[in-house]
C-alpha cells in the first residue's frame, strides 16, 4: 500500500512538471478551480514542497486550457468597444441618359429626351476613433457622395462632413458634430500583431444590422491585393461581407488594428480571406486630417524601387530573395543624402525586416517626418546602415493638377507636370518629363479616346508636351485632325483621328 501511494505521488509530481515545462498551467494567482490552484492543493502535505508555477506576463500569448478557460466570451470586449462602430450612408445624385438621346429620329419629332435624376445610395461602415467625432472609413464608400450620414449604434443619426479622402490608400476620414463626446475606441499598433492572434470583426453586412465575427491573423504585410496602391494588408479569416467595409478590426485589447477593407470571393460572401488596412497607417490619415489637410501626403524619400528576385539575391550573395532594390535616385533627394545609391538592397528600416517594396513604401509613409530613420543595406557584400530625414512636400513644389476643357479630345482629363515628387507617388521612374494623365472622367472624351490615368503625353499634332502649360494651349485647338503619343508602361502608343 504504502508503495502505491508513493508511486501515485511521483506520477502526480511528473505529470505536474510536464504541465509546467509545455506552459500550459494558468498564471492565474491563488485560484481555487485552477489548474495550478488544483496541484498546489493535491501536493500539500508529508513534507512535500509546494509545487509553484512560473510567474507569466498577462500579454503572452497563449491556447486555452481548460474548460473553465474554454467557456470564456467575448461579450466584454464587444460592449466595449462595439458603440464605436457606425454606419456610414453614402448619397449621389447622377444623370441617367436616355437610351433615344443622339437618335436623330427622335429628337426631331419628340426633342431631347430628359430623364429625371436618379439617387444613387451605398452602405459601408466607419469607426470613431476620436470623442470629438472623428470616424475613419474606406474611401470606396463615400467617394462619388453628394451627401454621407452617419447612424450610431444607439440609433443617433448624423450628417457628417468630409475631412479628408485618399483613393491610393482607399480611406476616409469623417467628422460628425454633437452636444456630448461619442463613444470612440483607440488606434492600436498594428506593428505589434503576429500571425495567429485573435481579432473580431465589427460592422454592418448586407445592411443587416451590427454584426461582429471573430478570427485569427491569417498573415501580415499582403500585397497585390487589386483593391488600391496600397501594399500591406492584414489578412484575417473573421467574416468579412459587403458592407463590412470601413468596419474596425479589433485586437483583445479592445484597440483598433486595422480597418476592414475588402474580401476575396466568389460568390460575394466571405470565405475567410479579408484584408484590412493596419492602423498604423490608419493614424497617419487621422493625423493629416486633423491638421487641416484635405488628402494625405506622402513624404518624399527620393529613390525608386524593384523587387530582390532569386537571381539578383544570388548575385548579391543573400541567402533569400528578400529587400526592396534600388532603381534610381532624385537628385538632391533624401534618399541621395542619406548616401543611398543605385544597386543597393534594402533589407530592413528601423529594425524590422523589408521583404519586398510594398512594404519599405509602408514603413516609409508612416514614418514620421520630423524623426531620423535609419535603414540597412547590403551593398557589395557589406552590410552599412544609413540614416535619413523624410521631406514634406511644400506648397508650390508639386504643380497643381488642371482639368482640361474644350471640344478637344482631351477634354475631361486631369493633368500635371511631371516632376520626382510626383513620380514617386505614381509609382513611375523618376526621370520621366512631360505631362502625366491623374484622372479621366469616364463620360468625357478623353475617356472615348482611350487615355488612362498614368499615361505620360509626349507630343500632339508635332508639338512636343513638356508641361501642363503646353498640353492647355494644344488641348484648345478646334482643328479635326489630332495626331498625339502616350507613352504607357515604357512603350509608345500613337494614335491618328478625326475628332
Amino acid at each position: 500500500m504504502r508503495m502505491r501511494s508513493v508511486f501515485s505521488r511521483v506520477a502526480l509530481l511528473v505529470f505536474a512538471a510536464v504541465v509546467v515545462a509545455t506552459g500550459s498551467v494558468l498564471a492565474q494567482e491563488g485560484g481555487s478551480g485552477t489548474l495550478r490552484g488544483f496541484l498546489s492543493d493535491l501536493l500539500k502535505g508529508d513534507g512535500q514542497k509546494q509545487l509553484v508555477a512560473p510567474q507569466r506576463d498577462a500579454a503572452e500569448r497563449r491556447v486555452p486550457f481548460g474548460q473553465g478557460e474554454l467557456q470564456l466570451s467575448f461579450a466584454p470586449l464587444v460592449k466595449e468597444t462595439s458603440p464605436a462602430v457606425v454606419n456610414v450612408y453614402a448619397s449621389s445624385t447622377v444623370q441617367v441618359r436616355s437610351p433615344f438621346m443622339g437618335d436623330p429620329f427622335f429628337e426631331q419629332f419628340f426633342g431631347r429626351p430628359q430623364m429625371p435624376p436618379r439617387v444613387r445610395s451605398s452602405l459601408g461602415s466607419g469607426v470613431l476613433v476620436d470623442p470629438s467625432g472623428v470616424i475613419v472609413t474606406n474611401n470606396h464608400v463615400i467617394s462619388d457622395a453628394d451627401e454621407v450620414k452617419i447612424a450610431l449604434a444607439d440609433g443617433r443619426e448624423f450628417e457628417s462632413e468630409i475631412l479628408l479622402k485618399d483613393k491610393a490608400l482607399d480611406l476616409a476620414v469623417l467628422k460628425i458634430s454633437g452636444d456630448d463626446a461619442f463613444p470612440a475606441v483607440g488606434l492600436g499598433n498594428s506593428d505589434s500583431l503576429e500571425v495567429g492572434d485573435l481579432v473580431l470583426a465589427i460592422g454592418n453586412p448586407f445592411g443587416v444590422g451590427q454584426t461582429t465575427t471573430s478570427g485569427i491573423v491569417s498573415a501580415l504585410a499582403r500585397s497585390h491585393v487589386g483593391v488600391s496602391d496600397f501594399g500591406f494588408f492584414i489578412q484575417t479569416d473573421a467574416a468579412i461581407n459587403p458592407g463590412n467595409s470601413g468596419g474596425a478590426l479589433i485586437d483583445m485589447r479592445g484597440q483598433v488594428i486595422g480597418i476592414n477593407t475588402a474580401i476575396v470571393s466568389r460568390s460575394g460572401g466571405s470565405i475567410g480571406i479579408g484584408f484590412a488596412i493596419p492602423a498604423n497607417m490608419v493614424r497617419a490619415v487621422v493625423n493629416a486630417a486633423l491638421s487641416g489637410a484635405d488628402t494625405f501626403e506622402r513624404p518624399f524619400f527620393g529613390a525608386s524601387f524593384d523587387p530582390v528576385t532569386a537571381q539578383i539575391a544570388e548575385a548579391l550573395g543573400m541567402e533569400r530573395p528578400v529587400g526592396a532594390l534600388v532603381r534610381e535616385i532624385a537628385p538632391d533627394s533624401p534618399a541621395e543624402r542619406a548616401g543611398l545609391r543605385p544597386g543597393d538592397a534594402v533589407v530592413a528600416m528601423d529594425g524590422a525586416d523589408i521583404q519586398h517594396p510594398d512594404a519599405l513604401e509602408y514603413r516609409l509613409v508612416t514614418h514620421p517626418l520630423e524623426e531620423t530613420g535609419v535603414i540597412r543595406v547590403l551593398r557589395d557584400g557589406t552590410t552599412l546602415e544609413l540614416s535619413f530625414e523624410l521631406e514634406r512636400l511644400s506648397d508650390g513644389e508639386e504643380a497643381k493638377p488642371v482639368t482640361l476643357d474644350g471640344r478637344g479630345p482631351f477634354a475631361g482629363a486631369a493633368i500635371a507636370t511631371l516632376a520626382p515628387r510626383l513620380a514617386q507617388r505614381l509609382k513611375l521612374p523618376l526621370n520621366k518629363k512631360g505631362v502625366v494623365v491623374l484622372e479621366v472622367d469616364r463620360r468625357s472624351p478623353a475617356a472615348s479616346v482611350g487615355l488612362r490615368p498614368g499615361d505620360i503625353i509626349r507630343e500632339i499634332n508635332g508639338i512636343e508636351i513638356e508641361d501642363s502649360e503646353t498640353m492647355q494651349i494644344v488641348a484648345r485647338d478646334t482643328g479635326r485632325r489630332w495626331d498625339f503619343a502616350v507613352e504607357r508602361d515604357g512603350r509608345i502608343l500613337r494614335q491618328r483621328l478625326r475628332f
